[in-house]
């Protein structure tokens, strides 16, 4: 893909990755549109990066079609659609509320798999959509046992939808990043973090993720 060409959608961007994601690829030259739930955050970026802004919540029926659909029309048309947003719920499962379970499986599965069917109807061949999934779909852990379920949730999805997508000509990634010092942690659902260990510098994945968008060299093995 030339990246440089791209109309791009990035859903999630005022999060500590979305947003190093969105920068990434307007650094290489993409016309990128931002989503995101914090309105000063999402204004602030659209101004640095010069990008038009899609408000929409991705829980309501409807949202991911309204939010996908919108940035077509902003953009004139869709090429890359990156899926970032999400949200965590630490705790054992003895102590899980029915609705923080429901909250986690609507943010980190149902919506990105209504993202993937609303990109369909824009996305054309080499066209590429990229759901930001998590290491711990594929290495759970204990007291993220629900975000854990939903994320490797995800992950099988990506899988067959890639298989679904083949003959179109649209590539899927699902991208499973390390630990990175992105603030998720302290903007949970529900729960206290347990003490993690100093994680990655969310830029310098996010520029590896957008290379593996383009296409460009040796792709980590944490997205597939």
């Amino acid at each position: 893909m030339d990246i440089q060409r791209a109309q791009a959608l990035v859903i999630g961007a005022t999060g500590g990755f979305g947003s190093e994601v969105a920068r990434s690829l307007a650094a290489r030259g993409a016309r990128v549109a931002v989503h995101g739930r914090d309105a000063d955050r999402r204004a602030s970026l659209a101004q640095e990066i010069e990008a038009p802004q899609i408000d929409g919540d991705l829980t309501a029926p409807g949202g991911p079609d309204a939010v996908v659909d919108e940035a077509a029309r902003a953009l004139g048309g869709l090429d890359i659609v990156v899926m970032s947003a999400g949200g965590v719920a630490f705790g054992p499962v003895a102590d899980l509320d029915e609705q923080v379970l429901r909250q986690v499986v609507e943010l980190d599965l149902i919506a990105p798999i209504l993202v993937a069917r609303a990109a369909t109807r824009h996305l054309g061949k080499d066209g590429v959509i990229t759901q930001v999934s998590a290491v711990v779909a594929t290495q759970p852990m204990a007291g993220l046992a629900a975000y854990s379920a939903a994320k490797a949730g995800l992950t099988a999805f990506d899988m067959a939808f890639r298989r679904e997508m083949r003959r179109t000509g649209v590539r899927v990634l699902d991208a499973r990043p390390p630990h990175m010092e992105t603030g998720l942690a302290t903007r949970p659902i529900a729960g206290t973090p347990p003490g993690l260990a100093q994680g990655r510098d969310p830029r310098e994945v996010a520029d590896q993720l957008v290379a593996a968008i383009a296409g460009d060299g040796d792709t980590p093995d944490w997205i597939s």
